[in-house]
């Protein structure tokens, strides 16, 4: 019998990439929870990909890094003070697994839920929170996230609910494409330099696959790289400036996204379009992968308790092999 409980909310406060692939989540919960509203607390920056979501009733915004780099007190009350005046939940689940992230649900709710201590990197999140559960931190990162919601609500995410998932994000804007060529999203940025495939090898990608592709840029270095990228190869043009739910249409209008491992390669999979991740410093633990989402690894070893971010092996990924996984997903 499942449990009564009428209002959530979700604590996943960052990253990009990492909210995207909590998201999916929420179809599962109200499969079984059909009338229950559920609450999201994250940063500022990204409460636009979630502010249109119809699966979601309210988006609570903290600026933590901005107390965090101005270290303002006043700021930090400010802070606690909005998650003392959130609703009475029934449940608070920490999908994070930080430090920070388990005091944000200390302060928002009574009941909290999240990793045990042998499941995340800072094992004294655990200490914050009335219920946990446990899964090994080196498990799928979807896995994580699905398992850390449905343990405290009872019920099960199965891989084939995964591989039939319904789409993320709402559509919520139309781009018009080539209707010539296959339409390619490259993603060239990332949050480290050592998680960047090179862009001499992203052009040997386009020049020989010979389609449409859209450079996918969301700073001044990255219009740079993309500049760079369009000089390499004739097959290429700039992706707009966008807000984050307009980049997610973006990159559902998609016939395939390559991209590094990064957020807005991840909206690929989340919104059931074919992609190919690189990976170097990180593996494919990193993304659910099926058979039009696939990620290709470089050649060196990765332990995921202690990230090398000096490991530049992802310009060891042959070009051609990159292409031939394109070719086959294009088909």
């Amino acid at each position: 019998m499942k449990k009564e409980i009428n209002h959530i909310a979700i604590v996943r406060l960052s990253a990009l990439g990492d909210i995207v692939n909590a998201s999916v989540v929420l179809q599962y919960i109200k499969q079984f929870y059909p009338n229950i509203k559920i609450d999201w607390i994250t940063e500022e920056v990204f409460a636009p990909l979630l502010d249109k979501h119809p699966l979601i009733n309210d988006v609570i915004t903290l600026n933590l890094k901005k107390f965090k780099k101005d270290k303002s007190l006043t700021l930090l009350q400010e802070q606690i003070q909005k998650l003392k005046e959130t609703p009475e939940y029934d449940l608070v689940i920490d999908m994070q697994g930080l430090i920070k992230s388990s005091l944000v649900a200390k302060f928002a709710g009574e009941k909290r839920h999240g990793f045990d201590k042998h499941s995340t990197r800072e094992s004294l999140a655990a200490f914050f929170y009335t219920s946990t559960s446990h899964i090994a931190y080196e498990e799928n990162v979807i896995k994580r996230n699905c398992f850390v919601v449905s343990d405290p609500l009872e019920f099960e995410i199965s891989s084939d609910m995964l591989l039939t998932k319904q789409r993320v994000f709402p559509f919520t804007k139309t781009f018009t494409l080539s209707k010539e060529k296959k339409n390619i999203a490259l993603v060239i940025g990332a949050s480290w330099e050592s998680k960047i495939y090179p862009i001499e090898l992203l052009a040997d990608v386009c020049n020989g696959l010979k389609e449409q592709f859209y450079i996918i840029w969301g700073s001044e270095a990255e219009k740079k790289m993309a500049h760079k990228l369009s000089s390499l190869t004739p097959f290429t043009q700039l992706a707009p400036k966008m807000t984050l739910d307009e980049l997610v249409s973006y990159i559902s209008s998609m016939d395939l996204v390559i991209g590094n491992d990064t957020g807005p390669t991840h909206m690929a999979w989340a919104q059931n379009i074919p992609s190919i991740t690189l990976f170097g410093p990180t593996n494919t633990r990193m993304i659910y992968e099926t058979t039009q989402n696939i990620g290709i690894k470089s050649p060196s070893k990765v332990d995921i308790l202690k990230i090398n971010k000096n490991d530049f092996s992802i310009k060891e990924i042959p070009p051609q092999i990159v292409i031939e996984k394109a070719k086959e997903l294009l088909r």
